[in-house]
């Protein structure tokens, strides 16, 4: 994106995904690191993204941009759910839950809402949902 500095970074980027369809998913550390969460989500929710890169961004900006990583961290255990990611453990659904519900609070979500989201996605995920249903056990019970 130096190499183009008369082009916005949105733009350069979007074109560099385009040019990889199918493989949006790898982009979204690119976005987040230029600062383009929006699109960094986008990303992440339109082919397979690695979980534990979602989670690692969701925990690391909850603080500082709490509903990108309430959105990261969400994302991060659809596709856990979804089978994304190279064997995932009860750790790391465990991990993957933890961040959006730190970030909560910051984003102005109550966690009330954010537990009802994951009781939601685990109803509709079928197998991938009760091995997230299974790991987060307790936690999620009313």
């Amino acid at each position: 994106m130096k190499k183009y500095p008369q082009i916005p970074r949105e733009t350069v980027l979007r074109d560099l995904v385009a040019s990889q369809p199918g493989q949006e998913g790898k982009w979204f550390a690119a976005a987040k690191d230029a600062g383009l969460f929006e699109l960094a989500i986008e990303l992440a929710n339109r082919s397979p993204s690695d979980p534990r890169t979602l989670t690692r961004a969701s925990r690391d900006y909850a603080v500082k941009e709490p509903e990108f990583a309430l959105s990261a961290g969400m994302t991060a255990l659809r596709g856990i759910a979804a089978g994304w990611g190279y064997e995932m453990t009860g750790e790391d659904v465990l991990a993957a839950y933890a961040a959006p519900m730190e970030a909560a609070g910051a984003a102005g979500a109550s966690t009330e809402s954010v537990m009802a989201d994951v009781r939601e996605l685990v109803a509709a995920s079928g197998k991938g949902g009760a091995f997230v249903g299974r790991a987060l056990g307790r936690l999620l019970e009313p």
